[in-house]
């Protein structure tokens, strides 16, 4: 066997060898091709299974086809169930708005009639348990319609400052009427959030503070970290136990040092869930009959 034959019987086996790795290559790209298409038609819900050959490799196709196959009909049962709530959400905020606005009214005309004092007793209860479902009612909508992603958030970078003087505008003239200060800071800093549903957060978490205060009142303060700015709504009021902090985050809790004041124990459940929606978290420090503060840290980035 001549030299030059060794030599070209190695070279057809490279050649062997090289369109091997570039075939096996071939096959594989497509493989992992075809497999990211089924992924992402998957994602969109617009997944069709095909016909495939009987190689391995198309086996594998298929098996993972009959997969995906199963997960979008869940997916799309799923986007079935959530336009359901969504109508059904829809139907709950438009059936009730109307009775319960009437009904308050009609309890406001008759209160600037000429009563008896038990009549007009019953008739400020009505209209006192009226309101607090109405709040419930709204409160429950609002937390339905983040819960199922009906209502998405839309943070984005801005000033913290007219959240403040929003706030201070909307329970001042509530504070003073229990004989109590609200006071906030001028602040420079700016946060990532959604303004509309971080100021209901605060504005629930302010409700509070003044509800549960008798005396002193309710303090705003900004303290501006390097990945966070922090919120601090601190009050004078009856403070919470060691072993409430995180309860009163709970949906429905009431302390029973609060069942004496009104509340629907939803206002602290729906302020967590929006701020956690921002990337952000809500913590509590307090003692009993020493005030509380509620730390709200909202994200820099």
């Amino acid at each position: 066997m001549t030299k030059d034959f060794i030599i070209f019987i190695q070279f057809i086996i490279i050649i062997i060898c090289i369109s091997s790795i570039l075939l096996n290559r071939y096959k594989t790209d497509k493989l992992l091709t075809s497999l990211e298409n089924m992924i992402d038609s998957a994602l969109k819900g617009s997944f069709t299974e095909k016909v495939f050959d009987e190689s391995r490799l198309s086996a594998l196709e298929t098996k993972f086809a009959q997969y995906l196959s199963g997960q979008t009909c869940s997916t799309q049962n799923i986007m079935h169930e959530k336009d359901s709530i969504k109508t059904l959400i829809a139907d709950i905020s438009h059936q009730t708005k109307t009775p319960v606005s009437n009904i308050l009214l009609y309890c406001e005309l008759l209160l600037e009639d000429d009563l008896s004092e038990n009549s007009k007793n019953n008739l400020m209860a009505l209209y006192s348990q009226t309101k607090k479902l109405r709040f419930l009612i709204e409160s429950l909508i609002k937390l339905s319609r983040l819960e199922t992603g009906i209502i998405s958030l839309s943070p984005k970078k801005q000033e913290i400052q007219p959240l403040l003087d929003k706030i201070f505008i909307q329970y001042n003239q509530k504070a003073d009427s229990k004989d109590l200060y609200l006071n906030t800071v001028k602040t420079d800093a700016t946060a990532v959030f959604d303004e509309k549903w971080t100021l209901e957060a605060l504005c629930n978490i302010v409700d509070n503070a003044i509800k549960y205060t008798v005396t002193g009142g309710i303090s705003i303060n900004v303290i501006v970290y390097e990945f966070f700015v922090r919120i601090d709504i601190s009050d004078t009021g009856i403070g919470i136990s060691d072993n409430e902090h995180e309860k009163v985050f709970s949906r429905f809790y009431r302390s029973e040092k609060a069942n004496t004041t009104e509340g629907v124990g939803i206002g602290l459940y729906l302020a967590r869930k929006i701020i956690t929606g921002e990337n952000g978290y809500i913590k509590v420090s307090s003692l009993p009959e020493h005030g509380s503060t509620f730390s709200v840290f909202l994200s820099k980035l």
